[in-house]
């Protein structure tokens, strides 16, 4: 057959398709598309480790330092986990199953510290414990000259718990209200204690949930750049920061690799635990929930557990804050430059365009997931997670590297900062614009089909009507965590480019606490915006 014959059977078999046919050809492209930009930066980062000679990759692979660095992080993130674990199943036990005083308020109070940025906490712990801090100031005239050091694994361990353990707080206690309760009455008739009735029905329904909920905080402890800086305790996030930023590109993208392999391993476990909790999963159809256990003079010793919590999470930060407010630093004058309120509007601006552009972006994912046919229709949607799990820093490696070999035109521009905060929070405005566009009906499309409508025409006046609050969703999550993303804009920031979070790590570094004071709570207030974004659209059921 000639090339000729070929070709003209190609263009029959395409002129014999349906218009369907066509446009879900055109929508998968689409979809393919978005998926192979988000998988660039991953990409990128294995074509640089694999071109570092293999000599020198073993030599840099098997060095005592890269050792300490990786037990360093797995301890890290083994600690963060276990401890975050150990007091969010408290506390969504306690707000979901007790009459402790005050739920409603402590199940929001626990929450809340969701909207602090690790390394603003980080930056308060330290502005408070620290050599010259706040409280060490307090103390001299006391005689006391030196407090033990904040500095290192515990206080990165103390400050990334207070400000993750909420992603195991509200994933468990979502599982205690969709237990059901007769199983738990039928553990009681069976003679065992409220206590082993939850060992032995609760805690299994419950895996899931804490599972969901650890995979979080240790993809978040994993990727999290600015606490270990700041807290001088050498990670795979910081050392590859340091090393990028001296151009050793070979040792940042070894590291990267190893902190990639670690996030498939956390993926991999999550897996298993969430498959093993398959089978002990029981769905709540109605009122049937366990009874409210009653803690009798317990009740009010028990509330010090989240009071304590919230003090330290919530009052601490924000106090700091506003003490270093009324304070000057002469001393470090020159250090940074002062705070200008074009700052803010630059992280406003670079994160509107995110959301934007994520939006777009998530358009096709979404529609395509959640209505094409077949296991393939959810493989852009699935990769577009990819960057999601990857630490921002090794996105912002591999896309400084992308910008300087590939297209040295963007290097500096706002377009690759944008592109990498995309790639970070794409699935956040995938996740809520696909779950809406389940909840509409299809007949309604194939209805403004038959009036005539053409497709784009009858998506625009039908469907995009009834998606937009997901649409509105995903896009505040990206705004508001494109607001904090710290990693990815130091790397990738244009020269000259001051955000909120840039100007905040400047003066840090410097130890001008009170330059900073202003910057950190506008971003922490900002920040607060998405708690309103979590309670639209996830009902609490609290009741006193």
């Amino acid at each position: 057959m000639s090339v000729s014959d070929r070709i003209e059977g190609v263009s029959r078999r395409l002129g014999q398709r349906s218009p369907s046919d066509v446009q879900t050809l055109v929508l998968a492209l689409l979809a393919g598309s978005v998926a192979v930009a988000v998988l660039t930066p991953l990409l990128w980062v294995l074509n640089s480790a694999r071109s570092v000679p293999v000599d020198r990759f073993f030599d840099i692979l098997f060095r005592q330092t890269t050792l300490d660095i990786f037990l360093n992080t797995v301890v890290l993130v083994v600690a963060v986990t276990a401890l975050s674990i150990l007091i969010g199943v408290p506390l969504a036990v306690l707000t979901a199953q007790t009459d402790l005083p005050f739920r409603r308020l402590f199940t929001i109070l626990a929450a809340l510290p969701l909207v602090v940025p690790s390394y603003i906490g980080a930056f308060a712990f330290v502005s408070a414990f620290g050599p010259r801090g706040v409280l060490a100031d307090a103390l001299a005239p006391l005689g006391i000259e030196q407090l033990p050091s904040i500095y290192g694994l515990v206080g990165s361990v103390i400050v990334l718990t207070l400000f993750t353990y909420p992603y195991v707080f509200l994933t468990t206690r979502a599982s205690l209200l969709s237990i059901d309760g007769r199983s738990v009455e039928a553990a009681r008739t069976l003679n065992h204690t409220r206590l082993g009735a939850f060992r032995r029905v609760t805690l299994p329904q419950l895996k899931p949930g804490i599972a969901a909920g650890a995979l979080l905080v240790a993809l978040y402890t994993l990727s999290d750049f600015g606490t270990p800086a700041i807290m001088q305790f050498d990670v795979f996030t910081r050392i590859i920061y340091v090393r990028t930023t001296a151009r050793q590109v070979d040792f940042a993208s070894i590291f990267s690799i190893l902190l990639v392999g670690l996030t498939v391993v956390i993926l991999l476990a999550e897996s298993r635990i969430e498959r093993g909790g398959e089978t002990s999963a029981y769905v709540n159809r109605g009122t049937d929930r366990p009874g409210v256990v009653r803690l009798g003079r317990w009740r009010w010793v028990a509330a010090l557990f989240p009071l304590a919590i919230a003090t330290l999470a919530l009052a601490l930060p924000p106090a700091i804050l506003f003490t270093w407010l009324g304070r000057s630093t002469p001393e470090l004058a020159g250090a940074a430059v002062d705070f200008q309120w074009t700052f803010a509007w630059n992280s406003v601006t670079v994160s509107a365009l995110a959301a934007g552009v994520s939006v777009l972006a998530a358009l096709p994912l979404s529609y395509l997931s959640a209505r094409g046919k077949g296991r393939l229709a959810s493989l852009p949607e699935r990769a577009s997670y990819v960057g999601y799990a990857v630490p921002g820093v090794v996105v912002g490696f591999g896309l400084l590297s992308v910008a300087l070999n590939v297209t040295p035109f963007l290097y500096g521009s706002l377009a690759v900062l944008v592109f990498a905060y995309v790639v970070r929070f794409l699935p956040q405005a995938v996740g809520t614009t696909r779950s809406s566009i389940l909840q509409v009906d299809p007949q309604l499309l194939e209805a403004a089909r038959t009036l005539g409508k053409p497709p784009l025409v009858a998506f625009r006046k039908v469907v995009l009507p009834l998606v937009m609050p997901g649409i509105v969703a995903g896009a505040a999550l990206v705004f508001l965590t494109s607001m904090k993303e710290l990693a990815a804009t130091l790397l990738l920031r244009p020269f000259g480019f001051e955000t909120l979070v840039t100007y905040i790590w400047q003066v840090q570094e410097a130890a001008a606490y009170g330059q900073a004071a202003v910057p950190a709570l506008v971003l922490v207030g900002i920040s607060a915006l998405s708690m309103l974004v979590i309670l639209g659209r996830e009902r609490y059921d609290v009741k006193e």
